[in-house]
This record gives C-alpha cells, structure tokens and sequence, in this order.
C-alpha cells in the first residue's frame, strides 16, 4: 500500500489543509490523515475538501471514543465515504481515562474491552446489522442505520500495548499506531494482533503513524522531536509503550524523551534518501501503511515547509519501490 500523509495539527480552519490534501490527489500518496480536531473538527474538514472537489481516502487516526455513541461514529464515517466516494478508515481510540471520567462521570473499567466493543458495535453498523452485544462503550440493541451505497469503510482503534493489540486483532479492520519503533511492532505488536485474530480470516493490516523530517542547515532533531512529540512524550501510556521498546522515556522529562527518540531512530530524521530507507524497516515489520507525521517541521517552521519535507520524502519512498 502507497505511503499516507497525517496532517498533525489541529487546523483553526480546514484551508491550510488543502495543500496536503492535493498532495495526496495527486497520487504522491495514498491517503491523508487527520487526528482528533476540537478546532476544525475533523469529519468536517474532510468533508470541506470534498466540498472543494479535492476527494481522497482518508483516515481518521485517532478520534476518541466518549465524544461519540457508536451509531453517530457509524454515519459520520459513513457520511465521509458517501461525500469523497473514496475509502475511510475509521479510526477511534479510548482516550485518557482522565478525559473519559469528564465526559462520562467514570473512566473505563476495562479501556481495552471497551475499545475492542466500541469497534464491534461500529463494524455491526455499517454493515447493517443491530449489535447484541453490551460493554462500557455500547449498549445491545442501540440501533441501526438505514442501507446506502457508500465507498468501503474500515474501522480501525489506535494501539499501543499487547493487550489492546490482542482486543484489536479480534474485531478491527485497522490497527493504527503511534511512535512505535519497528522492531517494538515486528516483535510484540504484530504477534500480539495475530493472536487476538485466531479464527479470522486475517489479522487487521497495520497503520504506523511515524514522525519524520529531513536534515537540513540549523535544525536539530531532538528541537523537532520535542515540538512534534513532546505531547505524547508526557502521556504516561505513550512513555510505557516505549520503555517496553527499549527507548527510555519518563513523561517527567519530555526533553530527554526526544532525544531517545532520535537516538532510537524512532523519530526518524536524515537525508530524503536515509529516510526512505529507515521507514523500510516498518514495512519490514510488518507495517502496511507508513503514515508520515511531520509534526516536528510544521511546529517549528510552518505548513509549507512540512509540506516541503513529505513531498521529498515520498518521492524518496517512490524511488525505493521501483
């Protein structure tokens, strides 16, 4: 599958996200991605660009399970497919149990369950069926849509540790994830979906969304790894997920987070060449879609200049396919 694109960003509006959608038009990628949006929320940003003619595949990686019941998760998506006429992959995560204990009055007793039921209960819907089945995030006998056409909708939960990779393995289209080190997804990741999988056709094909961004005079890589990532660097499941990898991270000290990062190549940065070459080892892992993530450029010198780095780094990605 071709590489994708994320735009990392929450847009105050979905303008600035035109150029990276007709990046994506223009066949040098295969897919845009956008995250969880509370400014120019994100089903609606995607909509606009269509609304602007410029109808991708896209890929909501991750947007969080309390804001929405399954059946108002199911149409959005849905309503993406119809609008683009391109496949969505729709992609939720549990959230911090902080934020669930805000919007619900209680945190997930069982974040991985509920993921894993919230996913069942998305998949039963659009696909036409009523779910029977009750957990944290969904109640039997919620409801159903009425049948449209619409192009192909994958649901996909965002995954970072074994046990969500397991609960993912047995009902997601999509596994997405987020700053893992390729070895981390050939060794305990990709193992741990297959065996959630038993008694499926397949195990869900794995999205990787890596941080990357091109050497150049004056930039430091462990700046851009702490602009681009310094937020998950301070999630203490973020930080777990990558000490069990091998990279030493404390969300007490983002700072020396990046520089793992980079020491770890996990924040992957060099010539478009090197990089090209180092994202290899994902697919190597087992990865089926590379999704760039150049946060770190975009934080630090703008749209266009992150816009600069992906365009160099998929054609370097281009080249090493030929």
């Amino acid at each position: 599958m071709a590489p994708a694109l994320l735009f990392p960003l929450q847009p105050a509006h979905p303008e600035v996200v035109v150029p990276f959608a007709e990046l994506v038009a223009s066949g040098t990628a295969g897919r845009l991605w956008l995250g969880q949006s509370v400014m120019a929320e994100s089903h609606q940003t995607i909509a606009y660009l269509a609304g602007r003619g410029i109808k991708v595949a896209s890929g909501l990686g991750v947007t969080l399970m309390p804001l929405r019941h399954p059946l108002e998760a199911a149409a959005q998506a849905r309503g993406l497919a119809v609008l683009t006429g391109r496949p969505v992959v729709a992609g939720y995560g549990a959230a911090t149990p902080e934020l669930v204990k805000a919007l619900r009055g209680a945190p997930y007793e069982r974040p991985a369950t509920a993921a894993a039921g919230y996913a069942r209960a998305l998949r039963d819907i659009l696909d036409g069926r009523i779910p029977q089945h009750s957990c944290e995030s969904y109640a039997a006998g919620g409801g159903g849509l009425p049948p449209m056409r619409h192009a192909p909708v994958e649901v996909g939960l965002g995954v970072l540790r074994p046990g969500m990779a397991r609960k993912a393995g047995a009902v997601a289209d999509v596994a997405v994830t987020w700053m893992t080190p390729p070895a981390y997804l050939r060794d305990t990741l990709v193992p741990a979906l297959a065996e959630g999988a038993a008694g499926r056709d397949a195990p869900p094909r794995v999205a990787a969304v890596v941080h990357v961004a091109l050497a150049g005079a004056g930039r430091d890589p462990r700046r851009l790894a702490e602009a681009g990532a310094g937020h998950h660097l301070r999630a203490p499941h973020y930080t777990d997920m990558l000490r069990r990898a091998g990279v030493d991270a404390d969300p007490a000290d983002p700072r020396a987070g990046a520089a793992a990062l980079v020491e770890a190549g996990v924040y992957v940065y060099g010539t478009a060449p090197e990089v090209a070459e180092r994202l290899r080892g994902y697919r190597e892992a087992g990865v089926d879609e590379i999704v760039l993530n150049p946060a770190g450029v975009m934080r630090t010198e703008g749209y266009k200049a992150a816009l600069a780095d992906a365009e160099q780094i998929l054609d370097a990605l281009a080249g090493t396919d030929d």
